[in-house]
């Protein structure tokens, strides 16, 4: 079984597996998706994500193409310009999809890209040529940066690259040598980030607010709360999990999945009237909601599907409050399509059903208490008659229903004992005899 595989799953962590299992679902369809895990030092963000590199499916390019050229769609300087039949001659290859980091001590140049300096100074055939960085040469597949709000604190001009990465879908980078030509090329990669917002330089949001909103979604890692989980992750103990590719979990792609209009309305509610900066928060939302509409089976997003992705679009974007909110009227949404739904059944809502249940129980309890005391026979009225002695002159008896009782307070409260004055402490019966 694979790393990914045995990894324990706690309630701190299980938030980083799904969204790393959506960004590898949308990365098969073709569509870069970017996440982001913040949360304590030590409590696994890297180790889940370095492990899923084991999720991503291989990829087939041009051979040897420094590139990964998707032989079907070519976009590098010396591919994009062939035909099929020329580039049918040079071959096709397999190869493992790119999984690359990026370092705290990386340049622009070796992230973007530089003179080649082996074929530079080849005494044969110097040729002055463009050695393309790491994010070229991730194309298609994953660029992992951990201890992120550091590198953008650090390397501003490195984070102003990946604004424009990650700006577009597919993103695009531009690479500018002296005396070469300017090369720019449109890239197609995801970008998966780690931070500790609890120390310097703080969170990612406080520090580039806008390299953080390039992030669709972001979770944050907390620690197990489960003794068990504790243990197993000390003694090394293999999760028991059914192995099952990502592509093998997916119902169809995600232009197959159905974004119903009220969907879309509730997505553009949101935006205006929770006063949402960016259009990238509502477009998180709905395709996260997509892919765990995908990763379950279905081929429809749902409004539920919406709350579940709300706090991991909306965290790095707006409060908690908003969020609150945000679901609180989710939740009336689902409740008002449930009511609809039912009455179109011909059933009561839940709340209707819960009262009717009740009424039904007390009048079936009066009707017992009524046949126990025999005498008094049960009348629809709350009434019963009888011939016993009890006091009154009618001779009528009634079971309240405290459901139509009111309950009236005493007319003056109670005065404690050691209040009242000596004359009232002792009385004396006036009707006594002798």
């Amino acid at each position: 079984m694979s790393l990914y595989y045995r990894l324990i799953r706690h309630s701190g962590n299980q938030d980083l597996f799904r969204v790393v299992e959506m960004s590898v679902a949308a990365l098969i369809n073709d569509r870069p998706f970017h996440i982001q895990a913040e949360g304590l030092r030590g409590t696994g963000k890297t180790t889940i994500i370095r492990a899923a590199r084991e999720l991503l499916p291989p990829i087939k390019r041009i051979k040897n193409c420094l590139y990964n050229c998707d032989p079907a769609i070519p976009h590098c300087p010396f591919h994009r310009h062939l035909s099929q039949a020329e580039i049918q001659a040079i071959g096709e290859e397999t190869v493992p999809r790119p999984f690359l980091e990026i370092s705290q001590a990386a340049k622009v140049g070796s992230i973007v890209g530089s003179i080649d300096l082996a074929k530079l100074t080849d005494p044969v055939n110097p040729l002055a040529a463009l050695l393309p960085g790491t994010i070229p040469q991730a194309h298609r597949g994953i660029i992992f940066i951990d201890e992120i709000n550091r590198l953008a604190d650090t390397a501003p001009e490195v984070a102003d690259v990946l604004l424009d990465v990650m700006g577009t879908r597919p993103g695009r980078i531009q690479i500018e040598e002296p005396g070469l030509p300017v090369v720019e090329l449109p890239v197609s990669v995801s970008i998966w980030a780690a931070s500790n917002p609890d120390e310097d330089p703080g969170p990612l949001s406080r520090i580039r607010k806008q390299l953080a909103d390039r992030f669709d979604l972001t979770v944050v890692m907390g620690r197990p709360d489960d003794y068990q989980a504790v243990v197993d992750i000390l003694a090394g103990r293999n999760n028991q999990l059914a192995v099952e590719t990502v592509s093998g979990r997916l119902m169809g792609t995600l232009a197959d999945c159905a974004v119903s209009p009220e969907l879309r309305q509730a997505l553009a509610k949101i935006y205006i009237d929770f006063k949402l900066e960016s259009l990238r928060g509502a477009q998180a939302m709905e395709t996260a909601a997509c892919l765990i509409a995908l990763l379950s089976g279905r081929t429809n997003a749902t409004v539920a599907d919406l709350v579940q992705v709300v706090p991991l679009a909306l965290a790095h974007r707006v409060s908690s409050d908003t969020i609150n909110a945000i679901i609180a009227y989710l939740t009336g949404l689902l409740q008002n399509q449930e009511h609809q739904v039912q009455q179109a059944a011909g059933t009561m809502p839940i709340v209707a059903r819960t009262v009717s249940r009740w009424t039904e129980l007390w009048t079936a309890f009066k009707m017992r208490l009524a046949a126990m005391l025999g005498k008094w026979p049960y009348m629809p009225t709350g009434e019963h008659t009888g011939s016993g002695s009890g006091s009154g002159s009618s001779g009528t008896t009634r079971i309240v229903d405290p459901l139509d009782t009111t309950i009236i307070a005493p007319p003056k409260p109670a005065i404690p004992i050691t209040s009242l004055p000596d004359d009232q402490l002792v009385t004396r019966d006036t009707h006594s005899h002798g």
